[in-house]
Formats: structure tokens, sequence, C-alpha cells
């Protein structure tokens, strides 16, 4: 199995909101656009409370005080969501 090496860790810089989506503005330049359903914290928090964002290790994740909400930009370049929320048994 093959595992990626990045030359440098992702961080983010920004943080912005649109009704349905957060975006991450990463150091690099690139953008990542993520639905806000991926993390219900966010998606029922007031937009007030979403704007409350705040770095976590230079900017290898997010926090939301207001929300009790982390999200690492690892995770979220993986592909991951609410890690929190119990997943459903497949029979």
């Amino acid at each position: 199995m093959r595992t990626l090496n990045l030359e440098s860790e992702p961080l983010a810089v920004e943080v912005s909101f649109t009704a349905d989506t957060f975006c991450v503005t990463l150091e690099d330049g690139r953008e990542l656009s993520i639905p806000l359903a991926w993390f219900p914290r966010l998606l029922h928090g007031t937009p007030e409370q979403r704007e409350q964002w705040e770095l976590i290790g230079r900017g290898q994740g997010l926090h939301w005080e207001a929300l009790d909400e982390d999200i690492s930009i690892n995770g979220l370049l993986a592909g991951r969501g609410d890690q929190t929320r119990r997943r459903k048994a497949v029979a």
C-alpha cells in the first residue's frame, strides 16, 4: 500500500460560509468547500456562532468554542465529516 508524503502540512488561513457550505482557504492557495451537512454542529449553529472560529496549531485545525466543534484540515482533505456521530450498522 502506498502512502502520501506531503512536503509540507496543509494549513488553514481563512474560513467563510455560504448558506449550505463552509470554505477553508489553505496557506498554499487551495480552497476547500465542505457541505455544512457533514458537520451538524456547524449546520445548526447561528451565523454568529459559525463566524467565531479560531485556528488550532498554526492552522492544522479549526475550533468553534460556542459550538464545541474541532475540525482537522487533514480530515477535510481525506473527505471525513463529523466523526463523533454513530454510524448505522450495515446488515
